[in-house]
């Protein structure tokens, strides 16, 4: 409680805090080829620390500019006029003894991407590296568009989407989602399922998070930047996306659809800035699953390979609009609301061979073969909103005051048969199982930012209320009655309800080369966790997350960094609830109550080298698990294998993570990204029953290489790997997906045509396939998971940028979300 009250004092006295001594700094904006002034030009000044806005103005009609009462620090200026590049101008650091600092002249070269006389563009870098972050620009991933935010991440060398569909983060299954800096609660896979790639302008990895993120996520944050327009400006774009006919349908009932379309407006005015977009995808995946179980209960051998159809049929929606409102210098108020929908069928029809042998004879004493039809529906209805307000005071501090709700109904329906064979005539087992899974949220926050002797100083508080309820089902077939009745064993109700109270506060700075920020964060969280009839299981935390990140510059074109954050991955309801859940025939899956949420110290040190034709990065990092969560099995019975997620011990990882950018010609573009890790978990299972001990190297690599044969046309070729890896209880293969694209650009860049042949694999490379391994003292599982391959699509975007006839811009309309 007295830190508390330390960190909330901390927080207060912020407010009173004055700049010591102010500067004035002028210039003017010039055309650089004629060197004529440019009326009304935009020109703002940030802070270099965190990118924010520190003030911003209009250039006068002779292209004149001038700061008045800017505190001492560090500052840089950006110039954006119409039809030209924007201009970015470090200043040297203010200080006592000059008062006035003139730039004399800033030079704006015309903007090659709106003048059509000029045809020729220069190529931006792939990855940006950021003190605590890895900023990825989507459209440089051709294999991505038309598909969604998964499609983008599979690129970065730090995020690996398995066969499964399951997203990691240097190898670590939790991370917290942002959408433009807002917070989302649901599952990760559900909301970047559900943002379109053609809309988003950079992808976020950070890696290292100060203590005004929420501690969310053992592996880090991901923020997806989506595109808006330039100021002064209204922009358009829309596209549409189409498959060709799949090559390959492996027999299943249904043959796969791909189709969508997106579109999207935003419009940028004197006081105003408004977007909207919304889309539509159907994005079915074909395939096979081979599989085998083994089991020995009481000297009885069980034995039951599987093999059949598994395939996706997948939808989603989204509607998207934001406004924000700067009625004048001091005052700035914005909204938003997100609304998507995500609907998954995966239909399972297996054939299963089923054998029982008796080991101390070695005799048969039981076979069957019988059809299992196995669909399980799932959806997901998000919306999200969210209002903010932020005063700038006289001595260029500011107080945002937000809040955010979220509300998600994720429902999910599993229909599973056994029938005879052969005729499929006789149903043996019948059953469903519906689940509702409903998410509320909702948060307050304010921060407070102020400039305090050469750095930033922010503080800040936070409240979040989340309750999400379930309610699980399993019916089963009377075969006599032909009705459904509820099997009570399997069927439960849950609430989890997670209060949490956060108070931090941060100092942010960068004397000579070296830049800093240094945090410290304090929450106070409780968890009450109910399920069905029994007693309430409550848990309180109080628990520091302290940062710490630094970079130091040894060159323009050489930086180290290195960083530290304490991060917490929060119990989800399936993670809890204890009545096991039927997944399908051959599996039930259920929870611990008493589970503990994971600590996790991350830690990394890292390089940044930019030369002539592109640049180099490497960073190595460590992740330490505590309480670590696996879901392993069990078994059950002798068909049945029980998944229960458990704490099991401790989980460390060290790993090295670099990536290039090179311009090995002007019209030839490479990109790689590489992550080795080793991985190792150090625990028991099941009350010291099962001892786990057990490591292994993993790597993935992405790269593409990108040839610009014309200014309008281009090919990429694209290679996603990840290696084989060691899991609590067994292994998982490696996993490939190569693809190739080819763009088109016509009407002076207005229409692009993007053709794409996505998991390249002509029966030869064992594309989009993974074998899952698991084995214990009584059990044996393994799975061969293959989905699509040489999928070809077509997508079509059309972009539309409306100059407006006024540019003017208030100084709030420049700089970043904040976070």
């Amino acid at each position: 409680m007295k830190l508390l009250l330390l960190i909330l004092g901390i927080f207060v006295s912020a407010l009173s805090v004055r700049a010591q001594e102010n500067f004035t700094i002028t210039g003017k904006v010039t055309d650089h080829r004629s060197g004529q002034p440019l009326p009304f030009c935009s020109v703002a000044l940030f802070n270099p620390l965190d990118s924010a806005i520190v003030n911003g103005l209009l250039a006068n009609e002779n292209g004149g500019f001038a700061f008045k009462n800017i505190p001492s620090g560090k500052y840089y200026i950006v110039a954006q006029y119409i039809g030209y590049s924007k201009s970015v101008v470090a200043l040297p650091e203010m200080s006592a003894g000059k008062s006035i600092i003139d730039l004399q002249t800033i030079a704006l070269e015309p903007d090659v991407r709106t003048l059509q006389e000029l045809n020729v563009t220069s190529e931006r870098q792939t990855v940006e590296n950021k003190i605590d972050r890895q900023v990825y620009r989507a459209d440089k991933f051709l294999n991505s568009q038309g598909g969604t935010a998964i499609d983008v991440l599979r690129n970065t060398p730090s995020v690996t989407v398995n066969s499964e569909g399951e997203i990691t983060l240097r190898g670590s299954s939790g991370f917290l989602v942002l959408v433009n800096g807002k917070p989302v609660q649901a599952d990760a896979a559900t909301i970047l399922n559900q943002i379109p790639a053609n809309t988003i302008e950079n992808v976020e990895v950070i890696t290292s998070p100060s203590a005004r993120f929420d501690p969310d996520g053992k592996a880090g944050i991901i923020n997806i930047s989506t595109k808006t327009a330039q100021a002064g400006r209204r922009s358009f774009s829309a596209g549409i996306t189409g498959g060709l006919p799949a090559v390959y349908t492996y027999n299943n009932l249904h043959h796969p659809l791909r189709f969508g379309a997106d579109a999207a407006f935003n419009v940028r005015s004197e006081k105003w800035d408004f977007s909207a977009s919304a889309n539509y995808l159907r994005n079915d995946i074909a395939g096979r699953r081979i599989g085998d179980v083994h089991t020995t209960i009481q000297n009885v051998f069980t034995a039951f390979p599987s093999e059949g159809e598994r395939s996706f049929i997948r939808y989603n929606y989204t509607a998207r609009a934001a406004v924000s409102f700067t009625p004048d210098s001091r005052n700035a108020f914005s909204a938003g609301l997100y609304k998507g929908f995500r609907s998954q069928s995966r239909r399972a029809d297996i054939v299963y061979n089923n054998t029982k042998t008796d080991l101390l004879t070695g005799k048969t004493i039981g076979q069957i073969t019988y059809f299992n039809s196995n669909v399980a529906e799932k959806s997901g209805d998000i919306m999200l909103g969210n209002l903010d307000y932020t005063h700038f005071f006289a001595n260029k501090s500011a107080l945002t005051f937000s809040g955010l709700f979220e509300k998600a109904d994720l429902d999910g329906l599993t229909t599973n048969q056994n029938l005879s064979l052969p005729g499929r005539q006789e149903i043996l087992q019948s059953s469903r199982n519906p689940s509702r899974n409903p998410l509320n949220a909702w948060r307050l926050r304010a921060d407070y930012t102020v400039n305090l002797g050469k750095g930033r100083l922010e503080t800040g508080y936070q409240f979040r209320n989340q309750v999400q309820k379930g309610n699980f089902q399993y019916l089963d077939l009377d075969t006599e009655s032909g009705l459904f009745q509820i099997v009570p064993e399997f069927s439960s109700n849950t609430e989890v309800v997670n209060q949490i109270h956060s108070l931090y506060g941060q100092y942010s700075a960068k004397p000579g080369k070296l830049e800093y920020i240094a945090g410290l964060r304090y929450e106070y969280a409780t968890r009450a966790f109910t399920a069905g009839s029994e007693p309430a299981r409550n848990l309180d935390l109080s628990n520091l997350f302290p940062t710490l990140n630094l970079q130091y510059q040894f060159s323009n074109s050489f930086r180290a960094k290195a960083g530290y954050s304490k991060r917490v991955q929060r119990s989800t309801n399936s993670e809890l609830n204890p009545f096991p859940e039927r997944e399908h025939s051959e599996t039930l899956e259920s929870g611990d109550p008493n589970v503990l949420p994971e600590f996790i110290d991350l830690s990394e040190v890292g390089i940044t080298k930019d030369f002539g034709k592109g640049s180099v990065f490497a960073t190595v990092y460590n992740q330490r698990i505590k309480n670590v969560v696996n879901r392993v099995n069990s078994v059950y019975n002798d068909t049945i294998l029980n998944r229960i997620y458990t704490n099991a011990g401790l989980a460390t990882s060290w790993g090295l993570e670099a990536g290039s950018t090179l311009n090995i010609a002007k019209w030839w573009q490479f990109y790689a990204g590489a992550n080795v890790y080793q991985y190792r978990i150090k625990g028991s299972l099941f009350n010291n029953d099962v001892q786990v001990n057990t490591a292994s190297l993993v790597y993935t690599v992405n790269a593409n290489t990108t040839f610009r044969i014309s200014p309008s046309f281009q090919l990429q070729a694209s290679y996603n790997y990840l290696s084989k890896r060691v899991t609590a209880q067994g292994e998982d293969s490696r996993f490939i997906t190569p693809g190739m694209s080819a763009r088109k650009t016509f009407l002076n860049g207005k229409l692009a045509a993007t053709l794409q042949w996505q998991n390249i694999d002509l029966g030869l490379l064992g594309t989009n396939r993974q074998r899952i391994t698991t084995s214990g003292r009584d059990f044996f599982t393994t799975t061969n998971y293959i989905q699509e391959i040489d999928i070809f699509q077509l997508n079509l975007v059309f972009n539309l940028n409306q100059t407006s006839k006024k540019s003017k811009l208030p100084a709030s309309e420049f700089g970043e979300k904040e976070f």
